[in-house]
């Protein structure tokens, strides 16, 4: 069986100069290739939330016996190397592709998944997939590891079902609200994101940087990507505006959120907007609760949940930024502050970081997986 893998690319893989780094060092990378692991095959792996896959696979010794590595036509062919071993990309269209595969995991866009993901399934894969074209089917799990897991009890290897990983940022943003609804009910959530290029993909990064250096060097930028300057701008989420004025983004964590708190009681509200950030975003949350909550209960809530770092130091007015959460794990949460404008401490606003490539999307399917090796 072919395997598939990541290339080395300095310039996805590579993480900024000066920043450090949570994974281990390469000469201590334990390569997870052992005959007991599943089958694994990754859907768009040259994209930067395929890239991210395999970099989590490495990190955290997710096991496999293969990886095949699934692409369009015109990427197929090409040669890549991945923990010491070169692979070659397979055409996701050919006859067979997904036979003998356990796990695939999918990140090339609603389109490619309702096409080939029941493909997928057929051959008993258990499909994770990260785009949008499954999330709101009722006999689909819509799932954050460490917020809803028992969605995952009907699950099995060797039984083809999808599994649907929520949009980014309503990951971020649960990740940090559910263990205080845990404690004490959200009836209201009023979010607003700040929304790094990565969440538009690899080309909206490098157009990024190439506008960056044409303003700065006075020229026009280029516009490929977005319909106007994103360099040194901000704008409302280039998602399609609804007619209700919500754009689908906004929609998508409204509509996600109650899926996955099984609450389609819970008022939610949100604004998004994308700011010229590489790969983390930022969002601000103000929930409004059914019992009262002081905010030093919230912060020893939120300091032992999983998957959640607090940055709140007022005295020093740090708090998290993108910087601090890209390339990591957590989650960072700070700003956590009683909400004046409600009465019996039933309302705190927090402020909320993280990863959008990586907990937002790969760590979080990978995590996925990894639950269906329990």
């Amino acid at each position: 069986m072919q395997a598939a893998a990541a290339v080395r690319n300095p310039h996805l893989l590579a993480p900024s100069a000066g920043r450090a780094r949570h994974r281990r060092a390469p000469s201590t990378v334990r390569m997870a290739l052992r005959e007991d692991g599943p089958s694994v095959a990754i859907v768009g792996a040259t994209g930067a939330v395929g890239q991210e896959f395999l970099r989590v696979i490495t990190d955290r010794d997710f096991p496999y016996r293969s990886l095949r590595l699934l692409a369009s036509e015109r990427s197929a062919g090409k040669r890549l190397s991945f923990e010491d071993r070169e692979y070659t990309v397979q055409d996701l269209a050919a006859p067979g592709a997904f036979d003998g595969v356990d796990i695939a995991l999918f990140s090339a866009g609603g389109s490619v998944s309702r096409k080939y993901g029941p493909a997928a399934v057929a051959s008993d894969a258990v499909v994770v997939d990260n785009s949008s074209a499954f999330r709101m089917d009722p006999e689909v799990p819509l799932v954050i590891p460490e917020v809803n897991p028992e969605a995952m009890a009907n699950v099995r290897l060797g039984k083809g079902a999808i599994v649907a990983n929520p949009n980014c940022s309503t990951i971020i943003c649960l990740m940090a609200a559910t263990p205080l609804h845990r404690h004490a009910k959200v009836l209201r959530m009023v979010v607003s994101t700040y929304q790094a290029a990565s969440g538009a993909g690899a080309a909206a990064m490098e157009e990024l940087k190439l506008q960056t250096q044409e303003v700065l060097a006075g020229k026009a930028p280029t516009c490929n990507i977005f319909s106007q300057q994103y360099a040194f701008n901000i704008f409302s989420h280039n998602a399609p505006v609804l007619e209700n004025g919500y754009n689908e983004e906004e929609m998508k964590m409204v509509k996600e959120t109650r899926k996955i708190w099984n609450d389609k009681d819970v008022r939610v509200t949100a604004t998004c907007i994308r700011v010229p950030v590489m790969r983390a975003h930022a969002e601000s949350v103000n929930l409004q609760f059914e019992k009262p909550l002081d905010e030093n209960t919230a912060r020893e809530i939120l300091r032992a949940a999983p998957g959640v770092t607090i940055i709140d130091d007022r005295a020093a007015n740090n708090f998290p930024t993108p910087l601090q959460v890209s390339d990591k794990d957590d989650v960072a949460v700070g700003r956590i502050r009683q909400d004046v404008s409600q009465d019996d401490n039933r309302g705190l606003e927090i402020f909320i970081c993280g990863d959008q490539i990586r907990k937002g999307a790969a760590l979080n399917a990978v995590q996925i997986a990894e639950m269906l090796l329990k």
